[in-house]
C-alpha cells in the first residue's frame, strides 16, 4: 500500500496506483492521480469521460464499453483513447478500484481489450 498527499488529507492507494477507497475521491484527488499518470492538467473533455466513469461505476460496478462513454460524453467515438491512451489511466484518475484478475491489452495501437491474467 502506498500512500497520495492531496490537497491536506491523505489518500490510500493499492501497490498499482488505484484508490483503496473510491470514496474518498474528488477534483484534486483527480488531479493529483493525473500527474502521476503523466498528465499535468486533466481538461474538461479529459474530466466528464472520469465523471462519466464514477457514475457508471456507481450504478452498475463494471468497466463501461468504451464506446458508449464516448457517445454519453457526447465525445468521438474515439474520446477514451484520444484523451487518455489507455482506458485504465481514466479508471485510476476515476478513482475506481482495480478489477482483480483483468488488465487492458492494447491489440492494434488503437483497440483495447479486457484480457484475464494469472
Amino acid at each position: 500500500m502506498a500512500e497520495l498527499l492531496c490537497c491536506g488529507k491523505t489518500i490510500t492507494m493499492d501497490n498499482d496506483g488505484f484508490m483503496s477507497h473510491p470514496e474518498d475521491w474528488d477534483d484534486c484527488v483527480a488531479e493529483t492521480i493525473a500527474r502521476q499518470e503523466g498528465i499535468e492538467h486533466i481538461s474538461p473533455e479529459q474530466m466528464a469521460i472520469v465523471r462519466f466513469m464514477r457514475s457508471y461505476y456507481a450504478k452498475f460496478h463494471s468497466f463501461p464499453i468504451l464506446n458508449y462513454v464516448c457517445r454519453e460524453v457526447r465525445q468521438s467515438s474515439r474520446c477514451v483513447f484520444n484523451e487518455f491512451d489507455n482506458p485504465e489511466i481514466a479508471w485510476k484518475i476515476a478513482g475506481l478500484p482495480k478489477f482483480d484478475g483483468v488488465h487492458f491489452v492494447k491489440l492494434d495501437g488503437e483497440h483495447f481489450i479486457m484480457e484475464d491474467y494469472c
